[in-house]
């Protein structure tokens, strides 16, 4: 073979390469924006149910798509398509109303008209307390925090912890979640900034639909807190294994 003809076969071969890599980028990128997106959980507020060090999909198709949809914060049209509001009890991403830079992960609480109110740690919906119901401890970083079972109108049931029996946000005034917005709370009650708290005291306030960037749907890898995810060698005994396909 003369060496134009190896140039040549070079060249196609790494034309090839390139095509390859680019259909790669646009498949990741077209699966990022529309069907999954991999999160990872940095702080505490939804414990039990999210630990920090889990990595989680959400599903960006759950409830439509909307600006916060698209990658780099491409700002192509307001409001949602193919909307689909969530349901009361899911797990979800947003944007922080009050910067819409950064993602909070909590579990949707109020849909838009309902009144929501905590009264001496017992949550109330329209009025109405919902169940809570003693289970076991938590052992969170050296704390023993009650663990509760709480049921939602529709049937939803999920784990919430009480640390502190007279929390800072046990007691609330009535909050009436405005048309086209939702009241968000984290699972971990006494160590939780969300809707209970207003966005001028660095709270999270109401969520608009439009700032919903999915629904959590499934952990898919978890390591144990503090420990770095790039140490393979450690993963033996650092890799929470039980909850790796774990269902939210």
């Amino acid at each position: 073979m003369s060496v134009a003809s190896e140039k040549q076969q070079d060249k196609s071969s790494n034309g090839e390469t390139l095509k390859i890599v680019i259909q790669a980028l646009i498949l990741a990128l077209v699966v990022r924006t529309l069907l999954f997106q991999p999160f990872n959980i940095p702080s505490g507020s939804m414990k039990s149910t999210l630990l920090v060090g889990d990595y989680l999909f959400v599903s960006k198709y759950s409830y439509g798509y909307s600006r916060f949809s698209l990658p780099f914060g491409l700002h192509l049209f307001d409001g949602r398509i193919f909307a689909k509001p969530p349901t009361q009890g899911d797990v979800v991403v947003f944007k922080l109303p009050r910067d819409e830079t950064t993602d909070y992960i909590k579990r949707v609480i109020g849909l838009p008209g309902d009144r929501i109110q905590m009264k001496n740690g017992v949550l109330f919906i329209n009025d109405v307390a919902v169940p809570k119901v003693y289970v076991d401890t938590f052992d969170d970083d050296g704390f023993t925090d009650k663990r509760y079972r709480e049921t939602l109108p529709n049937g939803v049931s999920y784990l919430v912890l009480d640390r502190d029996e007279n929390g800072l946000e046990d007691n609330t005034p009535v909050f009436e979640v405005p048309p086209d917005h939702y009241f968000m709370m984290g699972d971990n009650r006494d160590n939780s900034t969300d809707s209970r708290v207003p966005p001028e005291d660095g709270g999270v306030g109401f969520v608009p639909f439009e700032n919903l960037v999915g629904k959590a749907q499934i952990i898919f890898f978890s390591i144990k807190e503090g420990d770095p995810i790039w140490a393979v060698w450690d993963w033996p005994s650092s890799v929470r294994w039980d909850r790796i396909f774990k269902v939210i």
